[in-house]
């Protein structure tokens, strides 16, 4: 008998994951637990283990191909006379599972919202098609959030395209667009299997003269992601400097030790992990979330770092900062670091953060203008560390290690006072940084 290889979930907000490289070939011997296909998903690149060992018999869908949980998409036999020659499904005949009923949702879910709430059951609404058939219309918790903030009431109005006559989150976003422009969409019936649009419009331009390549995964649920933060929040800026020699001279002192003690590297990134942790103690409207008009709060901060990859970027989470020293900081930093490059991530460990960290000042950037991680209500952005003259002691000038810090916020919770205290608390906590919080 052959061993049939699923679609996996890859966490409970999961519903669908896209095919996007297949490591052996039809016919092919595997052994258990190496590679065997390449996944993306929402809110996450992994690499998938074949189950078992064999002869990789039958591949039933095909790379780029986007496809439900517990699809199968291939077949594992005992020898090669299993070997079967079928047509994989392809993208635009990706074909639906009965036993995935939810849609993957782009945005983080904040941890302190209830299990409950974290995946919601889509909920179906009849409606008639112009021949007058009832169907469901189906959509999930983010397309009926959106559509609520939009007046929306009727989502039968929009043309379903995604799996099993569902509204995605491109339909609608898709349909604002249009009425925005004074066009208006006709309901139509369901395609089954037809592919979800991107939410990204093409704009027609000219082809000549340049090469063309194909948008990855990543790269358009990055794009989509910041597109949708930038139409949500109300963006504002605040730029602080901070004097970072305390910190970079204890580094030095400690460097030789440290790595001894806890067996890896002391950066520079658990010190600015640490003091925005305490800082969001003090100030907790910062470590926060807003959802329709309630504020949530969170009680347990947890913070996203970007992570530079070769196609994009990812965000894995460092979970109660609160309760953690500078060294296992430092020990979860360079775990999930790793893991990410080597596409190793669940997706529970790329979600559920609460503020976010990104370190343009790596490449030699004085500071960037980060746009926020939603649904998040801050992002800080981390410049280059450079020797600059500046004056100390009130009529002194000296060398001193300056760095630049952005804090992106969201006007419509954090208001400027709220960002600034939050700002003169980490550069308090970088200037004068507890040597103890390194054990």
């Amino acid at each position: 008998m052959a061993t049939e290889v699923t679609m996996p979930q890859m966490g409970e907000s999961i519903a669908e994951g896209t095919l996007t490289r297949w490591f052996k070939k039809l016919g092919d011997s595997v052994e258990r637990d190496e590679p065997l296909f390449e996944i993306s998903t929402d809110k996450v690149d992994a690499e998938v283990p074949a189950p078992t060992s064999g002869i990789l018999a039958e591949i039933l869908v095909e790379e780029g191909t986007t496809v439900e949980v517990n699809t199968v998409v291939a077949r594992i036999g005992s020898s090669e006379a299993e070997v079967v020659t079928t047509t994989p499904v392809a993208a635009a005949e990706s074909a639906p599972s009965a036993e995935a009923d939810v849609e993957s949702v782009s945005e983080e879910i904040p941890e302190a919202t209830p299990p409950a709430a974290e995946v919601e059951t889509i909920q179906d609404s009849p409606a008639k098609t112009s021949d007058g058939v009832e169907h469901k219309v189906r959509s999930s918790p983010l397309v009926r959030r959106i559509a609520r903030e939009h007046g929306i009431s009727d989502l039968s109005m929009i043309s379903a395209t995604g799996a099993g006559g569902r509204v995605t989150k491109g339909d609608i976003l898709g349909f604002i667009e249009s009425a925005g422009k004074g066009a208006v969409a006709t309901p139509a019936a369901p395609t089954a299997g037809a592919a979800a649009p991107s939410a990204l419009p093409s704009l027609g331009l000219p082809r000549d003269g340049v090469t063309v390549e194909k948008m990855s995964g990543m790269r358009r649920k990055i794009a989509e992601h910041m597109v949708d933060s930038r139409r949500t929040s109300a963006h504002v800026h605040s730029v602080f400097e901070a004097d970072m020699t305390a910190i970079t001279q204890m580094r030095a002192k400690h460097r030789d030790d440290f790595q001894r003690r806890n067996g890896n590297k002391l950066t520079i990134t658990p010190f600015f992990i640490k003091a925005c942790g305490d800082a969001l103690r003090a100030y907790p409207h910062v470590n926060a979330s807003i959802d329709g008009d309630e504020i949530l709060i969170h009680h347990r901060i947890h913070i996203g770092i970007a992570v530079s990859l070769e196609n994009g970027l990812i965000v894995p989470v460092i979970k109660d900062v609160q309760n953690l020293s500078v060294a296992g900081i430092q020990k979860a930093v360079t775990d999930l670091a790793q893991r990410a490059r080597n596409k190793q991530l669940q997706p529970d460990e790329v979600a559920g953060g609460t503020f976010t960290l990104t370190n343009p000042g790596q490449f030699g950037g004085l500071f960037g203008i980060p746009i926020i991680n939603q649904p998040q209500v801050a992002i800080l952005g981390i410049g280059a560390i450079q020797k600059r003259p500046v004056v100390v002691d009130e009529d002194k000038i000296a060398i001193r290690d300056m760095l630049y810090m952005c804090l992106s916020y969201d006007h419509r919770l954090v208001d400027g006072a709220l960002a600034d205290q939050f700002m003169a608390q980490v550069k308090q906590n970088l200037e004068n940084f507890d040597e103890s919080a390194l054990v």
